[in-house]
Formats: structure tokens, C-alpha cells, sequence
């Protein structure tokens, strides 16, 4: 069933509902809430009582007593008084048998409707004849035995009817136009939220399917919400889709690096087997080149091996108060060794008191390495490498520089994205993710890192750390 057939459904049973439940619960409390005698209940009862005396033949005084007298026992709050023509009372339930005029009967009926909604005794005289002669039954009613509310409609002509049921019509039928409105209000706003549901694709090139609903309640909480979710949902699903590329892209690199350092591999070491080389020297040669393959793989399966655990669970930091200096010179030193006959100039700027830090020691070398490695590899034509390690009273700063070819503006803001090379070929060596590593090292570590880079001038590669944290003033403490 559809949600309009519910909706109409709901409106219509309701409407009948709360229509029979105002009539009943009204007699119901009318019956238990408004107890007493009703107007029109009194002149049927005198008439009751007259009736059953014009019926005897001769009305005696003892007949009369006791007519009226069980009339008192069946109704003890009305007092009953049977009075002649002459206006004296025969019998007087009460006792009192006063004498009535006719100015004393005009003034018990004067004001009648005034008397009642004043809470007056009300009285109700009844003409009646018994044994050829005319006689009156005087009920009087106090106001505590009447009931406190009672509502009339006299209707005489079906003119009058027309001003008693059109506004009736007019009061149940302005609330129900109004559900009526609200009804195809929210009928029309939940139609065109399915729609749009339909409409949405997740692709990037498909048209934004936005709503627009200025209202606060939850309709309009629930549009905000969709607005959201289609605007995640397709910045997730292009996330999705560069990933994607970027895992296809990874596998054709991989499959390029290995397979090139391995087909010299086999090559020499084909070469190695038959002896088909000149000399020992020849020999060297080429085993030293099957070692710098080997190490070459064996860092990108390295890289492979990164990869899997910053998507599992991220680098594991375990730090310690360590001596930065002391890293950066063991690098300095295992470098100057690598560019030995390189001719590159290797310029190391140290300050001379140690700087300590409480780092991952063994992150924040390999860090370090990753940027050299890549300053060697990129720069090398520029024939100048730069490492210096500077500090002051907030932070440390460690930068490496190189004067080649540099990288272009618009590649500079995504080279600490993962799998992003700069080369558009396959010039470059590596899988894209060695300065993405770089980055999460140095976050992990609460630094930041920035590239600045004038191409055909140089690169420079800054990591800035923060001098003292928690840990930093725990252990100088200790240590004092």
C-alpha cells in the first residue's frame, strides 16, 4: 500500500473516529459528570403525577396524600404541592400548605430562564382536572437537584437549521482542509526526496542531484542530510576510484621495476656461468651489478611491505629521548661514502651542541633516507647535495637540498601523495610512495613538512619537529 493511500486512510478514519468518540464520551460524562434533573425531564414527571390523579373517580384527600406522597419517596429532593382554584394548597408534601395568589403564581414564573442560570429553585406548575374541578400540581425543584449544564437547539423552521449546521460544517471542515494541506505538503516533499533517491548516480561525470528545503522540521533535516550523503558519497566513490587507479598504476610500475633490474640480473649472471667474460675485473663488474639490483628489489619489496602496514594499522611509534645530532651524522657520514667519485658536493651543516629529541629513532632515519635518496636520485645533475640540522628554543628543523632540475608548480602540491610521480614516463625508479611515507613519519611525530622548489634552480625538502613536548620535559626532569 502506498504511503498517499495510508495517509488518506488516516485521515478519513480518523476524522469519523474522533467524531464518535466526542458523542459517546459526551453522554458518558454527561451521565456520570452531570447528574440531576433536566428541563425536559420535569413537566413529563408532574404531567406523570396528574395523570394518575384525574384517573380517580373522586379524589380524596387520602388518595391524594398518598399519590403525592410516593411521588416524594421516588423523588426526595422535589417538593410537591396539589393547590385548587382559589389558590389554597390541598396537600403540601412539605408541610407547609401556604396560599397562593395570582400575583404569588406570577412571580414563581417570572424570569424563568433567569432563575435557572442564577441557580434558583425552579418551579413547575402543572393545570389539571380531577372530579369536575380544576386544580394545579406545584413542583419545585431546588437548584442543587438540577443538572449544572444543558444545551438546547430549538429548531422551527429549516432556515434556522441552515444557521445551526453550517457553521457545524464550517468547524469540522476547516481543521480537515487544513490536514488536507499539510497532507499534500508533505506528500509532494517525500515525492520529490524519492525522486531524487532514483535520480542519484555516484558517478563523477553524472549530473549533482541537490534539493532544496528551507524548512527545519524533519523533512527538512532529512533533505540536509541527503544533500550530505550524495556529496560523500561520490567525493568517497571518486577517493574509490583514484585508489583504484593508483592500485592499477602500482602493479604496471611494480611489474616495470622488476622485471627490468631482473632481466640484467640473468644477463650477468648468464654471463657469470659460461665465463664469458675478459678478466677478473669484467667479473667484479658485473657481480657488483646483480648486488645493486638485488638491493634495488629488494627495496621496492621493501616499499610493497609499507604499503600493506600503513593500510592495516599504521606505523607503530615507539619513542625515546634520543640524540638527533648523533642520527644525522651517521647519515653524513654513510653518504659521503656513496657519493665518493660522484663528484657531487656534499655540504653538512651541524650546530655544534647535540640536539636531543624523544623520537622513533629508526623512523626518523629512515625519513631522512627517503629524502636523500630521492635528492641523489632527482638532483644529482645540479652536482650539490645540502644537509643541515638547525634548532631554536621551539623547534628543530632538518632540510635537505639539491640544485637540479627541480619540480614543477603544479606537481608540487601532490608529491606527498601516494603512488604520485612526477615523471610522466618511466624515467623515474621507485613505486610513488617514498615521500608519502616521509610525511606520516613526521605527523606521527606531531612535525610537518614542506617542499619548496624552483625548477632548473633546486629543491629544498624541510621537516620541522617540535622541540620540547610532554615526554621531552618528563625526561629532562628526570635527568636533573
Amino acid at each position: 500500500m502506498k504511503l498517499r493511500t495510508k495517509l488518506w486512510l488516516v485521515l478519513v478514519l480518523g476524522a469519523m473516529l474522533s467524531m464518535a468518540l466526542f458523542v459517546i464520551t459526551s453522554v458518558w460524562m454527561g451521565k456520570v459528570a452531570n447528574k440531576g434533573y433536566a428541563l425536559f425531564q420535569l413537566n413529563p414527571l408532574a404531567q406523570s403525577v396528574a395523570a394518575s390523579l384525574e384517573q380517580q373517580p373522586e379524589l380524596e384527600w387520602n388518595v391524594l396524600k398518598r399519590t403525592l406522597d410516593r411521588a416524594r419517596e421516588q423523588h426526595p429532593d422535589i417538593r410537591w404541592l396539589w393547590i385548587d382554584d382559589q389558590g389554597q394548597t390541598l396537600y403540601d408534601t412539605a408541610g407547609i400548605h401556604p396560599r397562593f395568589t395570582f400575583r404569588d403564581i406570577a412571580m414563581l414564573m417570572q424570569d424563568m430562564p433567569g432563575n435557572y442560570l442564577r441557580e434558583n429553585d425552579i418551579p413547575i406548575i402543572t393545570p389539571t382536572t380531577a372530579g369536575g374541578q380544576s386544580y394545579y400540581l406545584l413542583l419545585i425543584v431546588p437548584a442543587s437537584a438540577m443538572k449544572q449544564g444543558e444545551i438546547y437547539f430549538l429548531i422551527r423552521t429549516m432556515t434556522s437549521l441552515l444557521t445551526l449546521v453550517v457553521p457545524l460544517i464550517l468547524s469540522f471542515l476547516i481543521p480537515f482542509l487544513l490536514a488536507l494541506w499539510m497532507f499534500f505538503s508533505i506528500n509532494k516533499r517525500i515525492r520529490r526526496l524519492n525522486q531524487a533517491l532514483n535520480q542519484l548516480n555516484i558517478h563523477s561525470d553524472s549530473p549533482d542531484v541537490q534539493l532544496t528545503d528551507s524548512s527545519k522540521d524533519e523533512l527538512g533535516q532529512l533533505t540536509q542530510h541527503f544533500n550530505s550523503m550524495t556529496q560523500r558519497i561520490r567525493n568517497q566513490f571518486a577517493e574509490i576510484q583514484q585508489f583504484e587507479n593508483n592500485r592499477k598504476l602500482l602493479l604496471s610500475n611494480l611489474s616495470h621495476d622488476l622485471r627490468t633490474p631482473l632481466t640484467t640480473m640473468l644477463g650477468c649472471a648468464e654471463m657469470i656461468r659460461t665465463g664469458n667474460y675478459r678478466d677478473q675485473q669484467e667479473l667484479q663488474a658485473r657481480a657488483k651489478i646483480i648486488l645493486q639490483r638485488s638491493r634495488y628489489m629488494d627495496k621496492l619489496l621493501d616499499q610493497m611491505l609499507d604499503i600493506s602496514r600503513q593500510d592495516t594499522a599504521g606505523f607503530a611509534i615507539r619513542q625515546a629521548n634520543d640524540n638527533l645530532s648523533e642520527i644525522v651524522r651517521k647519515l653524513a657520514a654513510e653518504y659521503m661514502m656513496i657519493l665518493d667519485g660522484e663528484q657531487i658536493a656534499f655540504d653538512v651543516d651541524l650546530p655544534d651542541e647535540d640536539i636531543h629529541l624523544f623520537i622513533d629513532a629508526s623512523l626518523i632515519e629512515r625519513a631522512l633516507r627517503n629524502i636523500l635518496d630521492n635528492a641523489i636520485r632527482y638532483g644529482k645533475q645540479g652536482r650539490y647535495l645540502g644537509f643541515q640540522l638547525t634548532a631554536d628554543g621551539t623547534s628543530v628543523r632538518l632540510s635537505v637540498s639539491d640544485k637540479g632540475k627541480g619540480i614543477p608548480p603544479e606537481h608540487q602540491a601532490r608529491v606527498f601523495e601516494r603512488f604520485y610521480r612526477v615523471e610522466g614516463g618511466r624515467k623515474g625508479e621507485g613505486l610513488g610512495i617514498g615521500l608519502a611515507i616521509v610525511k606520516e613519519i613526521v605527523e606521527a611525530h606531531s612535525g610537518s613538512i614542506e617542499l619548496h622548489s624552483i625548477p632548473d634552480v633546486g629543491t629544498q625538502v624541510r621537516i620541522m619537529l617540535p622541540r620540547y613536548n610532554r615526554e621531552t620535559r618528563i625526561a629532562e626532569a628526570q635527568t636533573v
